[in-house]
C-alpha cells in the first residue's frame, strides 16, 4: 500500500502505518519532552522524554480512535473498512464503498470529529475533576487541546478532510446527485488549499519567517486530494448506469474447448490474431478455462491434430470473473485494488460474454467526454 507498513489488526480491520509517521513520531516526542523538561526543570533529562515519548504515543492513539469513529459507523452500515493508516497529516479509513444515502454519509463523516470532541471532554474532565498536577496535568492539557484541534481542523468544509464529506452528504441531500456534492466539496477544499499555502508564502516572501511552513504543506496537501476527489467524482458520474456488458470487446478472443490445438492454431495464431491469452467455452458456452499460445510449447506438434484444448487449458475460478450486469465503477475500482488489465466477464447462467479491458473503459469514457457533433 504505496509504501506502508502493516503492524497487524485493529478490531479485525488491517492497521497500517506509513514511514513518515515515525518522523513525525519523533519530532513530536522531541518537541513535547523539550517542553516539559522547560516547564519543569526537576525532571529529568531521560524522564521527560519518556514523557514526551507517552504523549505523543496518546496523540496518535487520539488519531486512530477518530478513524475507528468513521470505521465503527461504517461498519454498521454494511461497508467493510478495508484498512486504517497513519501518515504524516493523521489517518485515513479507507471503505470499501460509499454510503447509500446521504444520511448515512453524513453519519460516517461526522462521526470522527465526534470521537475526538468526546476524547476532549473525557481528558478535560479528568484534568478538573482530579488532583492531577505538574507534568500529568500539562499532559492532560495536551491532548485535550489536540483532540479539538483535531476535530475543529477536520469540520473544515473541504474535502478531503471530514467536513467536506459532511458538505457532500448535504449537497448531495438538496440537490438528490452525489457527484454534485463531491464537485463541490472539492472546490471548496482546493480554496482552502490555496488560503493555507499564501498563509505559509506570504509571511515567508514579506517577513522572511518560514513559521507556517507546515501550512504550507497542508495545502498541497489539500488542492492534491481534493482535485483527485473532483476528477474521480467525474468518472464516476459518467460511469453511472454502465454495466460490464457496456465495456466488452467486440471479437474477444474465444475459443471452443472441442477444438484441437491445430485447429486452435490455423483459425486463432496463424490467422494473425494478436491475442497471447483465449477464453475456453464449452458447447454451452460456458467458460471453462483459459489457453495461451505459450501452452502450444508444451505439446508435441505432432500430437497438435489429436490434443483437444480442454486437455491443455488452464482452469478459471469464479474469483477472477465478473457479473455482466455488474456497474461498470465497481468493475474498474477491482481491476485497480487486484492491478489486473483484463477480466472476462459472464452472465448469471455462466454463458461468456467476452473479456474487459481497463483500455476499453478508458476509451469508453473518452467517447461520453466528448462533445456529440452538431
Amino acid at each position: 500500500m504505496n509504501g506502508t507498513i502493516r503492524v497487524g489488526n485493529l478490531f479485525g480491520i488491517p492497521f497500517y502505518i506509513h514511514p513518515s509517521w515515525f518522523l513525525v513520531l519523533g519530532l513530536v516526542t522531541w518537541s513535547y519532552s523539550s517542553g516539559l523538561a522547560a516547564q519543569f526543570p526537576q525532571l529529568s533529562a531521560g524522564l521527560a522524554l519518556l514523557l514526551g515519548l507517552m504523549t505523543a504515543l496518546m496523540l496518535f492513539a487520539s488519531v486512530v480512535a477518530h478513524e475507528l469513529g468513521h470505521s465503527f459507523v461504517a461498519i454498521g452500515q454494511g461497508i467493510d473498512v478495508k484498512s486504517i493508516t497513519l501518515f504524516i497529516f493523521g489517518g485515513l479509513a479507507s471503505l470499501e464503498k460509499e454510503s447509500k444515502t446521504p444520511g448515512e454519509a453524513f453519519w460516517v463523516a461526522i462521526a470522527g470529529p465526534m470521537v475526538s470532541l468526546l476524547l476532549c471532554g473525557i481528558v478535560t474532565a479528568i484534568g478538573v475533576t482530579t488532583p492531577a498536577s505538574g507534568p500529568l496535568a500539562a499532559i492532560l492539557g495536551v491532548l485535550a487541546s489536540v483532540n479539538l484541534a483535531l476535530a475543529l481542523f477536520n469540520l473544515i468544509p473541504g474535502l478531503p478532510l471530514d467536513g467536506g464529506n459532511i458538505l457532500k452528504a448535504i449537497v448531495w441531500k438538496i440537490t438528490g446527485n452525489p457527484y454534485k456534492g463531491v464537485t463541490f466539496a472539492s472546490r471548496v477544499g482546493q480554496i482552502f488549499g490555496w488560503v493555507a499555502i499564501l498563509s505559509g508564502v506570504v509571511p515567508l516572501l514579506l517577513f522572511g519567517n518560514s513559521g507556517n511552513f507546515w501550512n504550507l504543506l497542508i495545502g498541497f496537501f489539500l488542492l492534491q486530494n481534493a482535485g483527485n476527489s473532483a476528477q474521480f467524482a467525474r468518472v464516476q458520474e459518467k460511469l453511472t448506469g454502465l454495466t460490464a456488458e457496456d465495456a466488452v470487446t467486440h471479437d474477444s478472443p474465444i475459443v471452443s474447448a472441442n477444438l484441437t490445438l491445430r485447429e486452435f492454431a490455423d483459425e486463432r495464431v496463424i490467422s494473425g490474431q494478436n491475442w497471447h491469452r483465449f477464453l475456453v467455452t464449452d458447447d454451452d458456452g460456458q467458460l471453462v478455462g483459459a489457453m495461451a499460445i505459450d501452452n502450444l510449447r508444451t505439446i508435441p506438434t505432432a500430437l497438435w491434430s489429436e490434443t483437444q484444448v480442454k486437455e491443455v487449458m488452464r482452469p478459471i475460478t469464479e474469483s477472477t470473473t465478473v457479473q455482466s450486469d455488474q456497474p461498470l465503477l465497481e468493475v474498474m475500482q477491482l481491476l485497480e485494488q487486484q492491478k489486473l488489465s483484463v477480466l472476462p466477464v459472464v452472465r448469471e447462467n455462466g454463458v461468456l460474454v467476452g473479456i474487459l479491458e481497463k483500455a476499453a473503459i478508458i476509451q469508453l469514457l473518452q467517447s461520453r467526454t466528448q462533445p456529440n457533433p452538431a
